[in-house]
């Protein structure tokens, strides 16, 4: 039994899309190779079956010797047990080779865009993302999965057309003719409803991601009464999609029309021909019914053809919007020739002129949200900047060196689903806190009646992005989380926006004792944070202008007090 996803999906072959899906099938040549053997096997049985009744009718009717008529019908159920196992074998390689290819893709991208973190956003919207992963990845998937009954329609084809030229010349070249005709036809078709399916995915995506924005902005739309004015927009667009969509169902469905009117039509001229030639005596009774056989099978190799044909063109299109994503390069690299980043030491942005105090609580008090918005970036190295660990550039270090010194938590995290012991547990070895552990982080971010609500406590299930917590429960969940995870330096960014007064006074009162000896900053303008730290800087114009206790600062700088009254009220 093979197993699925792979430990590692390799380095794709980004030069085209083209390049890409023969580097996929090259990953799973085997498979691929045993797809197209039993697909060949299973397909040309069935081509043979034909001939063996025409065989058997000869031999039973015309000359009736039961002796052949017997040895036929022998050869009958053996084509018939070697087609069933073959199919079956086919099949099983066939749909492995679609999974693989699918799981290949969906892992490389994932991880790609893992490495892109915070550039993947500003790049691509979320609508084309999700529309790669919905529908893209299984299109490549097909485009592997049809090599299986593609190479068996071409290799059948061939071995049709030599026994009808070896028994009639004539209807040999009908076949050999006919074939490349209709598959002209077909392929007259393939490229404007690609065309028009390309329109319809691109409209898709803008929808789906409206759609993501309209949510993740609800109460905000309704706070300011815009929620009629979005939905009137979505309405408009979704009738734009609708309309693409029948576009591209217009040629879809002319294209099916053709993939079975032609070969019905060329079915019933082989026949035709056929039994004049038999009624001229050219061919016996038991050839006209094998041509009316190979006439009546034809269909299925060609509309495998045909099928094969838009099944390639889709997971080339397809492939092409994955390596979209896969040619995108982060904004911050790492450098050539990384150095280690000390264990400790005072984390500084030149920038601002912030320095971080090894292992105090510091807060960080900004006239503008957004000054504190990108020093946090800058410290944790997802925005450039000149900034120093120990008097070592962040810069020269691998952001995997930075991430596991600094961590930046703000209020673009989210929950994801599963139960909320391994949503709260993201260390470097999920499952390595106990609950002691947990159970101090959550009582560090005042979080307890939370869990307590829940049904399994900490085995309780939590649905996608937490939605059955409210705004509040989310901050102060995400907040245990950050705690649990203890990393050497800690930033977070207005952790505590969305609680309560009472609430966050007794976070206050605990987030000293939760982190002490690690160094940690709390970019806020909250009066009862700034209180229980042990150091406030305060940043104008995104510098740092002042600097002591909240205490000292409230008595000898007016433009702190202002800043913290006006958040106040």
């Amino acid at each position: 039994m093979r197993s699925l996803p792979f430990a590692d999906p390799g380095t794709p072959d980004s030069r085209s899309a083209a390049h890409y899906l023969w580097w996929l099938a090259k990953q799973q040549w085997r498979t691929i190779a045993f797809g197209m053997m039993f697909g060949i096997v299973w397909m040309v049985t069935g081509a043979l079956i034909p001939m063996v009744i025409g065989k058997a009718i000869d031999a039973g009717v015309t000359s009736r010797d039961t002796t052949a008529l017997a040895r036929w019908a022998g050869a009958f159920l053996l084509l018939g047990l070697v087609q069933a196992a073959a199919g079956i074998m086919r099949h099983r390689n066939a749909v492995f080779n679609w999974m693989a290819s699918s799981f290949r893709t969906v892992q490389i991208t994932v991880a790609h865009a893992n490495k892109l973190g915070a550039t993947l956003p500003k790049r691509l919207a979320t609508g084309e993302v999700v529309a790669i992963g919905a529908a893209d990845t299984s299109h490549i998937g097909h485009a592997l999965d049809i090599t299986a009954r593609g190479s068996a329609a071409v290799i059948t084809l061939i071995v049709v057309t030599t026994i009808l030229l070896t028994s009639s010349v004539k209807l040999g070249l009908v076949v050999l003719i006919g074939v490349p005709v209709q598959m002209a036809v077909v392929s007259l078709l393939i490229k404007p409803l690609h065309r028009r399916q390309q329109a319809y995915r691109d409209q898709q995506g803008a929808l789906t991601g409206r759609a993501t924005d309209i949510v993740a902005g609800l109460r905000v739309l309704r706070g300011i009464g815009g929620e009629q004015v979005f939905s009137a927009r979505y309405r408009e667009q979704s009738q734009l999609l609708r309309a693409a969509g029948v576009r591209a169902g217009r040629v879809d469905s002319l294209l099916e029309a053709i993939q079975v009117l032609m070969p019905g039509l060329f079915l019933a001229l082989v026949t035709w021909l056929g039994a004049r030639y038999a009624a001229a005596g050219e061919i016996t009774a038991g050839e006209l019914a094998s041509f009316y056989g190979y006439a009546a099978f034809l269909v299925v190799p060609m509309r495998t053809l045909a099928e094969m044909l838009d099944k390639m063109t889709r997971g080339h299109v397809s492939a092409g919007r994955v390596l979209k994503v896969l040619r995108l390069e982060p904004e911050i690299a790492d450098p050539a020739q990384p150095v280690a980043l000390p264990e400790a030491g005072v984390l500084a942005d030149v920038r601002s002129g912030l320095s971080l105090r090894p292992g105090a609580l510091t807060m960080l008090a900004a006239d503008r949200p957004e000054d504190a918005i990108e020093i946090a970036d800058r410290l944790g190295r997802y925005a450039e900047g000149e900034v120093t660990l120990g008097g070592v550039p962040l810069s020269a270090a691998t952001r995997t060196d930075v991430r596991a010194r600094v961590m930046v938590a703000d209020n673009n995290a989210r929950l994801f689903s599963g139960p909320l012991r391994d949503e709260l547990d993201h260390g470097c070895e999920p499952g390595q806190a106990d609950d002691a552990r947990i159970t101090a982080a959550l009582h560090a971010a005042s979080a307890e009646d939370i869990v307590e609500a829940l049904p399994d406590g900490l085995d309780s299930f939590v649905a996608e992005r937490g939605r059955e917590f409210s705004g509040g429960q989310q901050q102060r969940l995400r907040l245990a989380r950050a705690l649990l995870s203890d990393p050497p330096i800690l930033i977070m960014v207005e952790p505590t926006s969305a609680v309560d007064a009472h609430t966050e006074a007794r976070i206050a009162q605990r987030l000293g004792a939760a982190r002490a000896g690690r160094t940690t900053l709390i970019a806020s303008t909250s009066p009862l944070l700034l209180d229980r730290a042990d150091h406030v800087v305060f940043v104008e114009d995104g510098k740092v202008t002042a600097e002591g206790t909240h205490r000292e600062l409230l008595s000898s700088e007016p433009r702190y007090r202002a800043v913290v009254t006006r958040s106040v009220d």
